[in-house]
């Protein structure tokens, strides 16, 4: 069933590559602007109104406590440590995206980072988030709504469904302060793709000009396209957003095989190639059966009874014929030749291996 599983898969596959043309797609699909990035935001916060599923007597969740309640004029005696079973210390993150005003409400990710059991029914205490430079660009609070569950027994048998001691709250974050993303400032515009690829660089520079009807565009690298603006925020503003809803046809992908030899997945793109090559594949069987005998000597004979041993060795070999790939093979070729064979997805890693070695597979052979 595996096989026939992996065959129809590879021929779906096959089909979809070869019947499907390349599609345009948008130029904000295939990467984006320079500086229109997500930052990073972290910061450390107290959860409190647990149900018994804290941290305990942690010192750091011990002084996280005693910082917040600081913060309303209560000040707790030197060398008193109050149990905290209903607080926990947490790590706290999110992503300030770009453009983000003050004021703009930011979901946030909560992690317990001590003993706590479960942040079920907590509420995160008012606690700033840092950006990587040290300054605090948000400020989060609120109610958490955790999606997993933790039951533990009185004869320490427990039962953990996902994770009670990670959280999310939406919205539980206000943006302080905006990251300038210096769009407007810098003398051009650059435009950087997801993917490296030399051909998509200068078709998405002739797509621009085209476009916009005037060359604008130019292509330094394979990744980065350099475009003249005008000066101004909202011209430039105007001018992105044309350039990204032009379409282009991305160029075909390089021909690359993925291979999980764990697992013996394969995948293929259409861009393979393969080049003359002979393949035959069977497989050698050694079978031995122990049939150990038992020496009973005659009545009287003063002999002992003993064990010998009896091995069977027989070994099969189950050959397949030699199948004779032609020159410039595709996808489907390779498919069809690889099913003629009969060959099990852990046969075909071998099998494409081997082809890579030989140089008459024409793509990169990735193994995971």
């Amino acid at each position: 069933m595996a096989r026939l599983i992996v065959r129809a898969l590879l021929l779906l596959g096959a089909a979809l590559a070869l019947a499907a043309p390349a599609a345009a797609e948008r130029i904000k699909d295939l990467g984006q602007f320079e500086g229109l990035r997500q930052n990073q935001l972290t910061g450390y916060g107290v959860v409190v109104g647990l149900a018994g599923t804290g941290d305990d007597s942690l010192d750091y969740s011990t002084l996280g406590v005693k910082g917040a309640v600081s913060r309303f004029g209560l000040n707790l005696p030197a060398g008193i440590n109050p149990s905290l079973k209903n607080a926990a210390a947490v790590m706290i993150t999110a992503e300030l995206p770009p453009f983000a005003k003050p004021g703009q409400r930011l979901d946030i990710t909560v992690s317990a980072i001590g003993k706590a059991k479960s942040l079920r029914g907590g509420t995160l205490v008012l606690a700033p988030l840092l950006g990587a430079d040290g300054q605090i660009y948000a400020m989060a609070q609120g109610n958490l709504v955790i999606g997993g569950l933790g039951v533990d027994a009185a004869d320490g048998s427990k039962t953990i469904v996902n994770d009670p001691a990670a959280g999310r709250i939406e919205g539980g974050a206000s943006v302080e302060r905006a990251v300038d993303t210096g769009f407007a400032s810098r003398p051009d515009l650059a435009f950087n793709l997801t993917d490296y690829d030399l051909t998509n660089a200068q078709r998405v520079a002739d797509a621009i000009n085209r476009g916009m009807g005037m060359s604008i565009a130019r292509a330094v690298d394979g990744t980065s396209i350099r475009i003249a603006a005008p000066a101004g925020a909202e011209a430039r503003v105007a001018l992105m957003s044309r350039i990204e809803n032009i379409e282009v046809t991305p160029a075909e992908a390089p021909a690359r095989v993925i291979v999980n030899a764990r697992t013996g997945t394969v995948v293929m793109n259409g861009a393979v190639r393969v080049g003359p090559a002979a393949v035959s594949h069977g497989k050698l069987t050694v079978k031995i059966d122990e049939e150990p005998q038992v020496s009973q000597p005659a009545p009287l004979s003063g002999g002992q009874t003993v064990v010998t041993p009896s091995s069977n060795i027989r070994v099969e070999e189950r050959g397949s014929p030699m199948y004779l790939m032609p020159r410039g093979a595709r996808l489907a070729d390779i498919v069809e030749s690889i099913n003629h064979l009969g060959a099990s997805p852990g046969d075909l890693v071998a099998i494409l291996g081997a082809l890579k070695q030989a140089g008459a597979l024409k793509a990169e052979l990735v193994i995971q």
